[in-house]
């Protein structure tokens, strides 16, 4: 496994399994074979709806292969009805029974947008809440505080693009150590890069694929670049993404794709690679917003 660095020293392995949108009744398997095929990373969120079946595994895993709990690294999210300074302690505490987890490795804010703790997806303008009612500053300095106490090794955002996160690193005590975006050849966010790069912060790549259409394997400069190096076209858009220091959450419950994705990490893109792939860049975003749009929020607030 290859690592990232965090600006706080704690390394995080640089691919994980993604678990959004993965069976109850598939992802206890998924994990149990992950780990056998030397996945260390774990990404999950409480809004998933699946952290208690992952904790189960992992909690298998631990019985009955002898893993120990250093040896894997998980993150997990804060819903957005969660964000009160009384409420982000116990979101953590679920999530930590739910895992079956003492300690979470990586505890995110999962987007900026705050809703009301009854509303657990908006459905009107009155399930949602502004950020001068809940600050994104109160959230995180309760996360802050969690993470003094040594029940998160590491705290990060998600979804924030270059404003939210120059507003946060000014009241901010703990700069985030971690960003988590859309990224994939389709959608570079090279300028985003580049403010987490200065900023010590950084990047993991959720939908790293492409989303769940993969439009981006079927790209012809990926098509091609796979043939040149004799690997399939995931591997190719996985490896350009480490290969420029962002972090992969590729997310699977087929054995197959699993080992494939994996294998990335044994992958070396060539210049010439990087640059064909550099140039295929649409803005194409798959992953939509909209849900959040009727309340306070725009594109610009909630987008990354």
């Amino acid at each position: 496994m290859k690592y990232l660095k965090l600006n706080n020293d704690v390394e995080m392995p640089i691919l994980g399994l993604g678990t959004w949108k993965s069976d109850k009744t598939q992802i206890y398997s998924a994990i149990r074979w992950a780990l056998k095929l030397g996945y260390k990373h774990f990404d999950c969120a409480s809004v998933y709806g699946n952290e208690e079946e992952i904790g189960m595994a992992l909690k298998g895993a631990m019985n009955e292969d002898g893993l120990k709990r250093d040896e894997f690294f998980v993150t997990s999210k804060l819903w957005n009805n969660m964000h009160r300074k009384e409420d982000v302690r116990e979101a953590l505490e679920k999530s930590l029974k739910d895992l079956g987890l003492e300690y979470l490795d990586l505890y995110l804010m999962h987007w900026p947008v705050a809703q009301k703790k009854e509303a657990i997806m908006p459905l009107t303008k009155d399930d949602m809440v502004s950020l001068d009612e809940v600050p994104i500053i109160e959230t995180w300095k309760a996360m802050e505080e969690l993470y003094k106490e040594g029940k998160i090794r590491a705290i990060g955002v998600s979804n924030f693009g270059i404003k939210r996160l120059e507003e946060l690193l000014k009241e901010a005590d703990i700069n985030p150590m971690v960003l988590q975006v859309e990224r994939h050849p389709y959608l570079q966010q090279n300028e985003l890069l580049e403010f987490c790069d200065k900023n010590m912060i950084k990047m993991v790549a959720y939908s790293p694929l492409g989303g769940d259409r993969k439009e981006v394997l079927k790209e012809d400069v990926v098509i091609d670049i796979a043939k040149r190096n004799n690997i399939s076209e995931a591997q190719v858009v996985l490896a350009w993404n480490m290969m420029n220091g962002v972090g992969v959450v590729p997310k699977s419950v087929n054995e197959m794709h699993l080992r494939e994705n994996i294998g990335s990490l044994n992958v070396e893109l060539d210049e010439r690679d990087m640059e064909e792939l550099g140039k295929i860049n649409k803005d194409e975003r798959f992953l939509s917003a909209d849900v959040f749009k009727i309340g306070w929020y725009k594109n610009e607030d909630i987008l990354a």
